[in-house]
């Protein structure tokens, strides 16, 4: 998802920031791999086999998900080259459209950031209430679970503590062991064959296998979030227009095969219809192959991954809403910070609050994912279009050095292409979710509109000023 921080934060700031060195073919895969593998493939698959009407449509969307995702990277992989400032996709968005879609999509990318912070902490708290089977836990009280968890790190945040750099790569170790584990179960002769007794079977829906197709690769989707990152490195790889599209795709080819095995473990150790009525998916798989204890302790480590991600995002979006507040997109309030230890309390508290508004708001994953990729389809579609405009007036740039993609203009459609048919999905399947969504985006416009009224320096478009 757009701005969806991993746990190569650290990674990242140490590859880039010795002095000038570039990032090598290795260094550049290992960011596009961390970029992506996040939470989601601990809850998403047995949302998105839900949504499929057979095991068909269910693997086609990963792999699906895979090549969208490739498309994306190197779209804005081009985009970080031909334009490589400070501000991200606010000023890209204003050199390439107009302040007003900057700031409207701006700020729908910091909800979307909110209610993926939510979804998150909500997987969190289903796998570690998995500790506790006497009680029956409603999705209200999971909601208060994860309401808890982003208190807690609040007030972390507003004390100025920070996750150190070892312990985000510790967690990101946990992590990748965790999938690994997955898929070792496969390799267990007595996980069988779809003995496991799981929840009652769901319905199969009565649509199409491209209208299932749609839908389920709503929750495909979000799993895969997070090469829209490589925005940021277009000009911080060597030789870049061989490592770049290089990098990209052993990347993605990396992830596919991690998240193809990882459902083959969950269909082949559950069985595809009993997938369907899952929720905590990968601790039926850990409980058939390892037992309750194996199980639980799957469980604990994961909420403390999840933990690591509620704050990491605690700490990184309170930092767009300073830089919008420092081009004057946001009152200056959201830039203020506190004497004491700089932190940003305004923003920070606004930023937290919107994540327990959604979560109240929805309650459910389910609802949470179909907001949260309904918003993202606005944010990729327009990010990703700028690649028209940028190549017009950024020709001079050709022949320097900097990345550009083959296949242009092939891929950047094909990528806008699944995403329009990924927000049709959802509004044909949550028309509730597609009208808040856009009645949103609206109001924001309008928003900026009103406030440029009032305020005594309007905005003048990155393009305006550079002309």
């Amino acid at each position: 998802m757009i701005l969806k921080l991993k746990f190569t934060t650290f990674i990242t700031y140490f590859l880039i920031m010795q002095g000038k060195q570039q990032l090598n073919l290795f260094s550049f895969t290992m960011i596009v791999v961390g970029l992506v593998i996040g939470m989601g493939i601990f809850r998403s698959a047995a949302t998105s086999a839900k949504d499929a009407i057979e095991p068909s449509v269910y693997f086609t969307a990963w792999l699906l998900g895979g090549f969208f995702a490739f498309c994306g990277a190197l779209t804005y992989a081009e985009i970080g080259s031909r334009f490589p400032v400070t501000g991200g996709y606010y000023k890209i968005f204003s050199y390439a459209y107009h302040p007003s879609i900057a700031f409207a999509i701006n700020c729908i990318i910091l909800i979307s950031n909110a209610a993926s912070l939510s979804g998150v902490a909500l997987i969190g708290s289903g796998y570690i209430t998995k500790l506790f089977p006497q009680i029956n836990w409603t999705d209200t009280d999971k909601a208060l679970i994860s309401c808890a968890a982003i208190l807690i790190f609040y007030l972390i945040n507003l004390r100025g503590l920070r996750i150190s750099s070892k312990a985000q790569n510790f967690l990101m170790l946990i992590k990748i062991g965790m999938i690994l584990v997955l898929i070792a179960a496969l390799f267990f002769p007595e996980s069988g064959w779809h003995t496991t007794i799981a929840a009652p079977a769901v319905p199969t829906p009565n649509i199409s296998w491209i209208q299932s197709l749609g839908i389920s690769l709503i929750a495909v989707s979000f799993t895969y979030g997070g090469y829209q990152q490589t925005i940021n490195f277009g000009n911080e790889v060597a030789q870049p227009s061989k490592n770049i599209p290089r990098g990209i795709f052993i990347g993605i080819a990396i992830i596919i095969g991690l998240y193809l095995l990882v459902n083959l473990s969950y269909y082949y150790i559950i069985g595809f219809e009993n997938m369907k009525g899952e929720r905590e998916i990968a601790y039926v798989v850990m409980n058939k192959v390892f037992g309750k204890t194996g199980a639980d302790i799957f469980s604990f480590f994961l909420f403390f991954g999840v933990l690591a991600y509620v704050n990491a995002l605690l700490m990184s979006n309170p930092r767009v809403m300073y830089a919008m507040s420092t081009e004057g997109a946001l009152p200056k309030i959201f830039g203020k910070q506190s004497e004491k230890n700089d932190v940003l309390v305004f923003s920070l508290t606004i930023f937290a609050s919107m994540c327990v508004v959604i979560l109240f708001f929805a309650q459910t994953f389910e609802k949470i994912l179909n907001f949260t990729i309904f918003l993202d389809c606005f944010g990729m579609v327009a990010s990703s279009a700028t690649i028209f405009i940028l190549r017009k007036r950024t020709k001079h740039l050709d022949g320097t050095g900097i990345y550009k993609m083959k296949l242009y203009p092939l891929l950047p459609l094909i990528f806008m292409g699944a995403y329009l048919f990924v927000g049709v999905s959802i509004t044909l399947q949550t028309p509730s979710i597609a009208l808040i969504g856009i009645s949103v985006l609206a109001a924001f416009m309008i928003l900026y509109f009103i406030a440029q009224q009032f305020s005594k320096n309007p905005i003048v478009s990155t393009h305006q000023e550079l002309d």
